[in-house]
């Protein structure tokens, strides 16, 4: 019974698979095709392979450049907040015993040799009464002021130390865009923090100061960077210094994805000329100029965008002297080429005056190589020091808050006493109060030092007050100074 069974399906099913076959021949269009699928082979671009990709490693850079990177404290003593006025009005200044208030910052530094010398920001330590320096291992000293340029926001410290771990300077002319980098520094106190990124752009201006003398070319990084990180280290690969953390693009005061730095090229010459001369030796190169972009092209008829318009001389300048003129287009200093104002500037900032330079440019679709003897702020070669003031022949101090308020002004630097000098060729009198100087507005000695140095053209301006209130202004010149 079980094999009739069986037998009857078997019968069952081949009958039922010739039926199949017999209406796939009939009504399938006979036009249609079997696509065989080759077994499956990798294709490789010709000379490419991804597989040949490395991964990029950071952990020695991190580990060589951190030791490196200090902690820096200052502590600012704020004479504004020890009065009130109105309360001294109705009880008298001896009405209450005076506290005077502290203001604590924090920022970073990048130690550069065994001995002690440290890189920062200006904005860190600008103004301070004290500055403490926190090494990696903990170890705090106090540190010196070595000189400060406003105009590059850079400042050098001294820690009296030896055999410090300091970081090697790269080259950030030679980095690229998309290079991995590190940002190494003091976040919200958060001390020996890394950070990593790659270089989005250079040669960035971000208009910080708002002072035609400042020098911007910042590397821009999306390595996070926040308050804290100000004068602590941009390091490539390789754990070299390529520039000193400065600033970040935020609408709230925190990262929002963008950091900028100063570049390394600038730093190595701003701190070597502090360290030499106790301030920066600004060469000139005697140009205004504008950045060559399409709507430029289109004024001047330009065949080609690229390099940078002369678009003015300075009378008797570096430049005017050289053979340079008004409307020629700079593609190059030295060999690096400049697309940008702020990349002239950057290589320009490199050389000292009396520096010969080579500069090619592009005059009637014409190219030409021309040398420029490089100059300073007053029009020649000298070395200028301006540093110790001495020429100024004066001897300042601070004012008290009671006499701001008695004089109705908010800042101001007394002249304590006199000697032979250009303040007593001018006869300007012992006690009188600087609280301006050109556009300067002075606070401090320091101030006094800034505005000095911005001069470009040798004239200066000071305005200030007596102690009875007489309000005087004098103005002279610089270029015949010492």
């Amino acid at each position: 019974m079980k094999v009739k069974l069986f037998l009857g399906k078997l019968a069952i099913a081949v009958l039922g698979g010739t039926i199949a076959i017999l209406l796939f021949v009939l009504f399938v269009d006979k036009k249609e095709r079997i696509i065989s699928v080759p077994e499956a082979r990798t294709t490789q671009l010709a000379n490419h392979s991804f597989a040949s990709v490395a991964q990029v490693d950071l952990t020695y850079a991190a580990e060589r450049s951190v030791k490196s990177v200090v902690h820096v404290k200052t502590l600012y003593s704020n004479e504004e907040y020890q009065s009130n006025p109105f309360y001294d009005f109705l009880f008298g200044e001896n009405g209450r015993q005076q506290q005077p208030k502290a203001i604590l910052g924090s920022g970073s530094g990048v130690i550069i040799s065994e001995d002690g010398y440290i890189v920062t920001n200006n904005h860190v330590v600008q103004g301070s009464n004290l500055i403490n320096v926190v090494l990696y291992d903990k170890r705090e000293y106090e540190g010196k002021l070595v000189g400060h340029d406003p105009y590059t926001d850079l400042a050098l410290i001294k820690i009296d130390e030896k055999d410090l771990p300091k970081m090697d300077f790269g080259n950030s002319d030679a980095i690229k865009l998309g290079e991995w980098v590190l940002a190494v520094g003091n976040p919200f106190n958060l001390t020996s923090t890394v950070t990593a990124g790659i270089i989005s752009a250079k040669a960035r201006t971000l208009g910080l100061t708002g002072n035609r003398m400042s020098i911007e070319s910042f590397l821009q990084t999306d390595a996070a960077v926040n308050p804290g990180n100000s004068g602590g280290a941009l390091v490539d690969a390789k754990g070299q210094l390529i520039g000193i953390n400065t600033a970040i693009e935020s609408r709230t005061g925190s990262y929002s994805g963008y950091s900028f730095a100063i570049p390394v090229t600038i730093v190595e010459k701003v701190i070597g000329d502090l360290k030499k001369y106790g301030e920066v030796q600004r060469a000139f190169i005697g140009v205004s100029i504008r950045t060559v972009d399409a709507n430029l092209a289109d004024e001047y008829k330009i065949d080609k965008i690229e390099g940078v318009y002369v678009a003015d001389l300075n009378e008797n300048g570096a430049a005017e002297e050289s053979g340079i003129k008004k409307g020629d287009i700079i593609l190059n200093i030295d060999g690096q080429v400049v697309n940008s104002s702020s990349e002239l500037q950057e290589q320009v900032s490199k050389f000292h005056p009396g520096d010969k330079i080579s500069v090619l440019i592009k005059r009637d679709k014409e190219r030409k190589q021309i040398d420029v003897i490089l100059r300073n702020k007053l029009g020649n070669t000298n070395v200028i020091k301006s540093k110790d003031l001495a020429f100024l022949g004066a001897e300042f101090e601070p004012i008290s808050t009671k006499e701001k308020y008695r004089l109705q002004i908010n800042r101001g630097v007394r002249i304590k006493s006199l000697r032979s000098g250009k303040f007593k060729d001018e006869d300007i009198k012992e006690g009188f109060i600087i609280y301006k100087i050109n556009e300067t507005p002075i606070s401090n000695v320091d101030d006094i030092k800034d505005a000095l140095q911005s001069v470009k053209d040798g004239g200066v301006f000071i305005s200030g007050i007596y102690p009875d209130g007489s309000v005087k202004y004098y103005a002279f010149s610089l270029i015949n100074k010492d």
